[in-house]
């Protein structure tokens, strides 16, 4: 019984510490979070953009400079 009563004990802090770390996420900001992996690729945010109507702020990948590319060590 003491088990169970730990468990639950648990499981309630789980739930009230990211309801805590939650609380001033606007759904907007929650949304956009959901899109950020797909920013650094143009080509699969377009097709996001496709598939979900929303908008996604893609960035363009960086280009290696000259003589940073493959550096012998």
């Amino acid at each position: 019984m003491m088990e169970v009563m730990l468990n639950l004990a648990a499981v309630a802090c789980l739930y009230l510490s990211v309801e805590y770390c939650l609380r001033h996420q606007s759904p907007k900001s929650l949304d956009d979070a959901s899109l950020i992996p797909f920013a650094d690729d143009p080509d699969v945010a377009r097709r996001v953009e496709q598939a979900t109507g929303k908008t996604i702020n893609a960035v363009a990948p960086e280009v290696a400079k000259p003589g940073w590319g493959n550096v012998e060590v």
